[in-house]
């Protein structure tokens, strides 16, 4: 066994959080929505990064509190409400803007995403760290790759950490994210599930919300049972998901 590996492996600090369940307890949108935050850090360094936080920011802070971990970003996947905060069905929905009223840090997307963040959220281009896929950052000691997945959105993005994806909308365990919205574009999406279905199939998809019974999967599980992955070519694809 690798014992260096096992030691960064150890040190991981990964937890997936279930609206409507785990927070936001008592919002009906967040119980419908079913969408997932993820808590990324080195339990060595106490340091982590938020995924996505929507629904209930003090509800979120309050579990890294407890967890004796000291939040230093958030890591957008894309722009949509449910995901970083905004208008969504009449609603608004808690997201980035009121966390930075809580606590400065740095809000990390896709170059792709920023017009577009900026525009959901209102919060200033002075807040975002722009990334290119094949990004990385550390948190603590624990590397953190970007994985830009345009489809869902011009900037959809994944993150990379010790053999899990953060999926985000671009890949779940059954389906993948709709190609039908705003700057949406099933010819990208279907480039971008090939390059992830290309990962190593030990890898575990981690999606951005729970439309299936696991909360989570290995890629090979996903690419062999998921439907997307089922067209034999582009043109297929492109008759099956294209507009």
């Amino acid at each position: 066994m690798d014992t260096n590996n096992k030691s960064i492996n150890d040190r991981l600090y990964f937890r997936q959080l279930l609206s409507g369940r785990d927070f936001a307890i008592s919002n009906q949108l967040a119980t419908q929505m079913v969408n997932f935050v993820y808590l990324i850090g080195d339990r060595q360094t106490r340091e982590c990064v938020i995924v996505d936080p929507a629904y209930a920011i003090s509800d979120l802070l309050e579990i890294i509190q407890h967890d004796e971990m000291k939040l230093t970003g958030v890591l957008a996947t894309h722009y949509h409400p449910d995901h970083v905060g905004g208008s969504m069905s009449g609603m608004s929905i808690e997201g980035v803007a009121t966390l930075l009223t809580k606590q400065q840090v740095p809000i990390h997307v896709n170059s792709h995403e920023a017009t577009w963040v900026t525009r959901t959220t209102g919060i200033s281009t002075n807040d975002l760290v722009l990334h290119e896929g094949g990004d990385k950052i550390d948190i603590g000691e624990i590397s953190l790759t970007f994985v830009h997945t345009p489809g869902h959105t011009p900037g959809s993005q994944c993150f990379l950490v010790e053999q899990k994806l953060v999926a985000g909308d671009t890949l779940f365990l059954e389906g993948c994210g709709r190609t039908d919205l705003p700057g949406s574009d099933p010819n990208e999406m279907y480039y971008s599930l090939q390059r992830l279905a290309k990962l190593p199939h030990d890898t575990l998809v981690c999606p951005g919300h729970q439309y299936s019974t696991l909360p989570s999967s290995d890629l090979g599980d996903v690419v062999a049972a998921n439907h997307v992955f089922k067209s034999n070519s582009h043109q297929e694809w492109m008759q099956w998901f294209g507009r």
